[in-house]
């Protein structure tokens, strides 16, 4: 048994203790005693919230585990208070059939927190022919997504969510023209500009993001738009939403803390897909996930070895970890700034992306799950990337001073971080 005493617990007024017993929350009140082998937490000044869910994490398991795999993915999320996240398929096989679906399910019984994979749309990624849907919703999928590989055709990503939707799933779509964005590593602009470099320009994002919100009317399907990060794209899923399109967004932190002048000192830390934009976008995204058009904030966790981020610019693989600072930034960029409530960060991230997920209602009360982040709001830090528990060390914001940071992290009923 567990015993979290003295919090600030997320949904119930003062501060009363949590019992935990079994995986589940046993007991809300006053003043719990503690018993013989019982563990106690003491959460005085803390906050007691539900545990957060990334919905977008790359974990690299199988075919990439040098750079990440099933275990230590785990083990980052569990750092950044991150109790269930879901992988996308770009592994080695991709996870476009049972078989790899299945080894990622059963690898992750043993994880730290709970770990659930997304299946391909199309095989190999491919864009072309689709996958077995009910085959891979049977072996565990939580969804379905073709991540950085974005389905150009069409027609293709129409008959995809025609089936999505005969099998309830919900497609995640990343969305960039290949044609437009082709592999060019940072926003078309004055940046880009002044570092000779072809540029990746904000309509490559925006018009799949239309195409796709059109297929979404069309079809009737639930389709999610991953890592938002341009103001046109903000505006169009808007509109979409205001018609009753069954459409959600998320965002992530590098795409309301950074613009792309970041690449000017930190260099291919600071290259992602879709690229870091603009200030004027980066306002965009923050008012977005005040009123709601944005639903989550996720991290795309994206480990890479030394190696393939110390390339020049051009040549370096695109992505940044994320899991372990994700609340932190939230939190010195969102909350501490006064342009979001605390109870809308725990929102985007945990109640908003876990409903998304189809994954139940997120709260602590008797019964739920004792999935559960305890959490400083005011205490400061700063990123230091070799004390990471991820594989990886490719962040930006290695040195950066945040405030609010993660003390405590409860999964099924057991700390795994503190």
């Amino acid at each position: 048994m567990l015993l979290i005493k003295n919090g600030s617990v997320f949904g119930e007024p003062g501060t009363p203790d949590v019992l935990i017993k079994d995986g589940a929350v046993a007991q809300i009140s006053d003043n719990i005693q503690k018993s013989d082998g019982m563990t106690v937490v003491d959460a005085a000044g803390l906050i007691v919230a539900p545990g957060l869910v990334d919905m977008h994490v790359h974990f690299r398991d199988p075919g990439f585990e040098y750079k990440e795999d099933i275990y230590t993915g785990a083990a980052a999320a569990a750092a950044g208070g991150v109790t269930t996240c879901a992988c996308m398929p770009n592994t080695l096989p991709a996870a476009d059939n049972a078989e790899v679906v299945g080894y990622i399910v059963d690898k992750a019984r043993n994880a730290q927190i709970t770990v659930l994979p997304y299946g391909a749309v199309t095989i190999g990624q491919n864009g072309r022919e689709l996958t077995d849907f009910a085959a891979l919703k049977a072996a565990g999928a939580i969804g379905l997504s073709d991540d950085g590989n974005s389905i150009q055709n069409a027609a293709v990503a129409r008959r995809a969510m025609l089936l999505a939707r005969e099998h309830d799933l919900l497609i995640v779509s990343h969305c960039e023209d290949a044609d437009l964005a082709q592999n060019h590593g940072v926003n078309e602009g004055r940046v880009s500009t002044e570092l000779g470099l072809p540029g990746r320009p904000a309509a490559a994002e925006e018009i799949m993001v239309a195409r796709d919100a059109a297929l979404a009317r069309d079809t009737g399907a639930r389709v999610h738009i991953a890592h938002v990060s341009t103001v046109g794209a903000v505006e169009i899923i808007r509109r979409a939403k205001d018609d009753g399109v069954r459409i959600s967004a998320e965002t992530c932190p590098q795409y309301f803390t950074l613009t792309d002048e970041e690449i000017l000192s930190k260099g291919a830390l600071a290259r992602v897909n879709p690229p870091l934009r603009t200030g004027i976008d980066v306002e965009a995204i923050i008012k977005g996930l005040a009123d709601g058009t944005i639903d989550a904030i996720a991290t795309d966790h994206a480990p890479h070895s030394a190696e393939e981020k110390s390339r020049p610019l051009p040549d370096a693989l695109s992505g940044m970890i994320g899991l372990e600072t994700s609340l932190g930034l939230a939190l010195t960029f969102l909350y501490h700034t006064g342009r979001l409530s605390l109870e809308a960060i725990i929102r985007l991230m945990s109640i908003s992306p876990a409903r998304i997920l189809g994954l139940g209602e997120r709260a602590i009360c008797i019964g739920a799950a004792a999935d559960i982040v305890i959490f400083d709001t005011d205490e400061e830090w700063t990123v230091d990337p070799a004390r990471f528990k991820s594989k990886a060390r490719n962040t930006p914001f290695e040195g950066m001073k945040l405030r609010g940071r993660v003390k405590y992290t409860v999964s099924r009923g057991k700390q795994v971080f503190f």
